[in-house]
């Protein structure tokens, strides 16, 4: 007898094996109880027969109760009427721990119940799909990237200045001096740039932005990669082909778990290069239809996005946003020093902003004369300004959110369950 997975049941039809587990449901009808397994690869149905089990075996069925830790022995059958394909009729059953009251049951619980005890719910069906297709997200991440030649650099956690503004800092004393956590790790990745020419960082950044919106986390999860040589056009040509990756990715061996999460795939399914493009400009143009006051020079809120992504079945690119708008790195266009050569792309179906990218400023005097107009504090970017003096080249990069891009994916209708535990304004329990 071997003890297995549950994801490997398929190999041992017919076959004894020993399973780990919790008892994550059952049911009973007269002689004969169904228990299902989870070991935190997979799902099994065990069918606990009476007369073909020890009485006591038999009678355990009032014992065990939900996420009960148990170990289980019996034959593997295929059955492809059950959501599970594969079912055990159980031979045996071990008491390992017996869980008392555990407090997520079957019925509806309001997220006010399950976010402060989210390590447990952690457990329930559809949020271990989530967190599945998160590392199946992740790893896609990290496959592109290194197929396609760029170097991993880490970037700071402890930053002695903001990068997109002072508003959204959460800050920390560092032996006398202030520190801030990073808000993005693109100006590290503007100096790796220049000695590796293509590089990524990849890791949690953190905005105290006093926001309660379905879209907004304290700390998330963003990969930055940075181009040298690049144009605005290369980094939107990459991010195509980017997010076509790890939808593809996902599609292809997390199909059962959007099942689960009952994902439609028709949308998805459709994701390929080119994706629609068009200017800020022109997408003010489209918003006025709806939202008739909306002016040239304001920034696009949720409901703005919102509405265009709903627009297209694919990703939406839209480039050139008002200067003063966007931070001081960005880049100018030349045909129109009021607008910056950069980009955003909408997740469709209404789920807003998941890539935000710039071609940067090279010019030196240029981009000191950028953050005098903005009252920032110079010498605190001596070392950025550095790489505009010793070899500078036009260089570009983006930064992708790893949570709005699970919600799309999963098709979510809050942020909070693409993370395994969320920071949100004023709740940090657990």
């Amino acid at each position: 007898m071997e003890k297995i997975d549950i994801k490997d049941a398929y190999k041992f039809v017919g076959k004894e094996i020993e399973i780990e587990g919790w008892l994550y449901n059952k049911r009973s009808k007269g002689k004969v109880h169904f228990l299902i397994i989870r070991d935190g690869t997979g799902f099994i149905q065990a069918v606990v027969v009476k007369g073909e089990v020890e009485d006591r075996v038999f009678d355990m069925y009032d014992e065990i109760s939900q996420e009960s830790s148990l170990v289980i022995r019996g034959v593997v059958r295929e059955d492809r009427r059950s959501p599970y394909k594969y079912e055990l009729s159980v031979k045996n059953i071990e008491l390992v721990h017996k869980a008392i009251d555990y407090p997520i049951q079957k019925k509806e619980h309001g997220i006010g119940f399950l976010l402060p005890i989210r390590h447990l719910w952690l457990r329930s069906r559809k949020q271990w799909a989530i967190m599945r297709i998160r590392y199946e997200i992740i790893k896609a991440i990290r496959d592109f990237f290194d197929k396609e030649g760029f170097i991993l650099i880490d970037a700071p956690i402890l930053t002695p200045s903001a990068c997109e503004g002072t508003t959204t800092l959460f800050e920390t004393d560092y032996f006398g001096d202030k520190a801030y956590l990073s808000q993005s790790g693109q100006l590290y990745m503007e100096a790796a740039c220049m000695a590796h020419k293509k590089v990524y960082c990849f890791g949690p950044t953190f905005r105290a932005e006093k926001s309660k919106t379905r879209r907004h986390l304290m700390e998330f999860w963003m990969v930055e990669p940075e181009i040298a040589y690049a144009t605005l056009d290369d980094i939107i040509e990459i991010s195509e082909r980017f997010i076509t990756y790890i939808v593809e990715r996902v599609l292809e061996n997390k199909r059962e778990e959007l099942k689960i999460l009952e994902r439609p795939l028709e949308l998805l399914e459709k994701i390929s290069p080119p994706f629609p493009k068009i200017t800020y400009s022109e997408a003010v143009k489209k918003l006025k239809e709806k939202f008739p006051d909306f002016e040239w020079g304001e920034d696009f809120g949720a409901p703005h996005e919102t509405y265009l992504s709903t627009l297209y079945e694919k990703p939406l690119v839209i480039t050139r946003y008002p200067k003063k708008i966007k931070a001081f790195y960005m880049k100018p266009d030349p045909e129109n020093p009021d607008v910056v050569l950069c980009m955003d792309i909408l997740a469709p179906e209404g789920y807003g902003e998941i890539i935000g990218g710039s071609e940067r400023e090279d010019n030196y005097e240029k981009l000191l004369q950028r953050m005098k107009e903005e009252k920032m504090p110079v010498e605190d970017y001596k070392w950025y300004l550095d790489l505009r003096k010793y070899g500078s080249v036009p260089h570009s990069g983006f930064g992708l959110g790893l949570e709005r891009t699970i919600c799309w994916i999963c098709k979510l209708e809050h942020i909070r369950e693409a993370i395994p535990f969320p920071r949100l304004l004023e709740k940090i329990y657990p």
